[in-house]
This record gives structure tokens, sequence and C-alpha cells, in this order.
């Protein structure tokens, strides 16, 4: 599969009720030319840990079919990185979810979720679980929306302990887990 295959006009998706982009831009999954500028994307977008330019390397190369990138004219302007958990195929777990400062505001991070549920291959997803801090509220807003517009459930448990992190000072990571929905 090229970077080509599963472009998707985002104005499309911008048509159904959300916000109209100001320009052009199209989803589609990463390649591993990505990689670079998904890093420098993801280090101008805190509360997001930056992981190492090897990990998005591998994300664009392993998981490209649960990753997606937006791109306009001026770059990639968005990116979420998701996998489906070995042995749990109706769940898609979200790890991140970045937007560019001149993208915000514009429903680009649900689209791209919803690009990603329109994906073939994505027909068995009946639950997305994500972990968010509790003072990210961008994100919680974000899953939210994504729960309401799926007409499904949301619920939050604990995962990750803010101890597990170590001497990191990092929050507790709750799990949201939203659905069952059906599949787009």
């Amino acid at each position: 599969m090229n970077d080509q295959d599963t472009s998707i006009p985002l104005f499309q998706s911008a048509a159904k009720g959300g916000i109209p982009l100001q320009s052009v831009s199209t989803l589609r999954a990463p390649g591993k030319r990505d990689a670079a500028a998904i890093h420098d994307l993801v280090s101008q977008c805190p509360p997001l840990d930056l992981n190492s330019l090897y990990t998005y390397l591998l994300l664009s190369e392993h998981f490209r079919d649960t990753c997606i990138v937006a791109q306009d004219s001026d770059g990639i302007e968005g990116f979420v990185s998701a996998y489906v958990p070995p042995g749990r195929a109706d769940v898609l777990f979200v790890w991140q979810v970045a937007v560019h400062e001149r993208a915000r505001g514009k429903g680009l991070a649900r689209y791209m979720l919803n690009g990603l549920l329109r994906r073939p291959g994505m027909n068995q997803i009946r639950y997305i679980e994500t972990t968010v801090g509790p003072d990210n509220r961008a994100s919680r807003s974000l899953f939210a929306s994504v729960a309401r517009q799926l007409d499904a459930r949301s619920c939050e448990t604990p995962l990750f302990e803010r101890h597990l992190f170590g001497m990191h000072g990092h929050d507790d990571e709750p799990l949201i887990r939203i659905g069952p929905f059906r599949p787009a």
C-alpha cells in the first residue's frame, strides 16, 4: 500500500456537520518519510509525551494501517497514533492525537479518528480506548465528543498510576473506554 491509498479529502467530512477547514486537507496513512515531521509536530503539542524519532518511524512503518496523518499545503498538521491490542480485535487503542496550532479548533482530531474508523479492516472495531491525564482538557473534550457522535458509553477506570512512571513526575493516566458502537 502506498501513502495515497487511504487518502480521504477532509472537506468531505467537514460537509457532514463540522466546521469547514480553510484549506483542503487530506487524511492518509503515514509513511516512514513522515516520521521526522510527526516527531516535530508532537514536540509542539504539550502535554503530549514526546517519543523518540525511532518510535515514530516504527509507527509509520509497522502500524500505518492504524495511524493517520492530516496534511495540507503547508505539511502535516495532524497525527493520530493507534493500534489494535493483541487478542482484542474489537478495540482501537488511541495512543496520541496531535494537531498543529494552525489547525486547532476546526474538528481535525475528530475527523482523523473518523477517518481511521472508516478504513477497510476497521469494521470489527466496537470500542475505542485511550489514556488521558486528568488535566488534559482538550483530549477529554475530544473523546467525550467522539462518544456522543458514536452514541456510545464512555467510562473511566484506573490504568497507569503516577507511581508507575518512577521519578519522572508524570500524572496518572486513567483508561477511557468508549463503546460499544456500530462500525463506521
